[in-house]
């Protein structure tokens, strides 16, 4: 996919954001299949016209549609879960203040409301948990967890503190689980409504292929506007973030492949 293909994927992409309500932004899965069979030849139309490229436009369709009108995660039964994994959302400023590249963050409401994710699920399923630190500061202080494993941040030697990746937090799971006997097994993926999709793709580029959201359980979709994140504030602009990192990432794959 050439610049000038992409940017008008990115521009349709937003396009449809901005005028759809963020309930329609965040979920089709009520959608019959004939209506967006309607709406997938809408847009086919449109961006055929727009490119004056029917052939393009044709391939072009299918990712707008997945970026933004697709938004439950791939899952996995919870039965076929051998470790839950949960990411965090957000954060809350230093209490204390001081400097925010050496003082660690506050978890926050929404990384508690993840914790309490975790621990349901796990009451139902209870396997090792692996959880960035602003879940695992609530998994066993609140709930009382012992087989947690906390993803820290890294802290260089000045002090700095670097935040992981999701790609970087997936990449240490899968670094303390490739050497066990079966292999790493298979991931049940926590995290925020409108991230989680994003969080089990990219958990599986990092190595863990049949990574999925547990089936048949909700994830907390509660903002906090005073996140520490300022795309984590609110639904309509975190879902603009979260659709241009989408469009990243395929832009990623695809130049890999071209």
């Amino acid at each position: 996919m050439d610049r000038r293909t992409f940017a008008i994927s990115a521009a349709a992409a937003t396009a449809i954001a901005a005028f759809a309500t963020p309930a329609e932004a965040a979920s089709t899965a009520g959608t019959s299949s004939t209506d967006r069979s309607k709406l997938r030849r809408q847009l086919l139309d449109t961006l055929a016209a727009e490119l004056d490229d029917r052939a393009t436009a044709a391939v072009e369709v299918p990712r707008i549609m997945d970026v933004c009108l697709d938004w439950a995660p791939p899952t996995v039964a919870l039965e076929s879960v051998d470790f839950l994994l949960g990411y965090s959302f957000g954060n809350r400023a230093p209490a204390d203040g001081g400097d925010p590249a050496k003082v660690r963050y506050e978890p926050g409401p929404v990384n508690e409301s993840l914790a309490d994710t975790v621990a349901r699920i796990h009451r139902r399923r209870p396997v090792p948990v692996y959880a960035q630190w602003e879940i695992a500061h609530f998994l066993t202080t609140k709930h009382g967890l012992k087989d947690v494993t906390s993803i820290e941040p890294v802290v260089a030697p000045d002090g700095t503190i670097t935040y992981l990746s999701t790609y970087g937090v997936a990449a240490q799971v899968l670094g303390l689980r490739k050497h066990l006997p079966g292999g790493p097994g298979t991931a049940g993926v926590i995290g925020f409504r409108d991230h989680v999709k994003r969080r089990v793709l990219t958990t599986r580029l990092a190595g863990l292929p049949t990574a999925g959201a547990p089936a048949g359980h909700r994830m907390p979709g509660t903002y906090d506007p005073q996140s520490g994140q300022a795309w984590t504030r609110s639904r309509q602009l975190y879902l603009v973030h979260d659709m241009a990192a989408q469009l990243q990432m395929l832009e990623q794959q695809l130049i890999a492949g071209a």
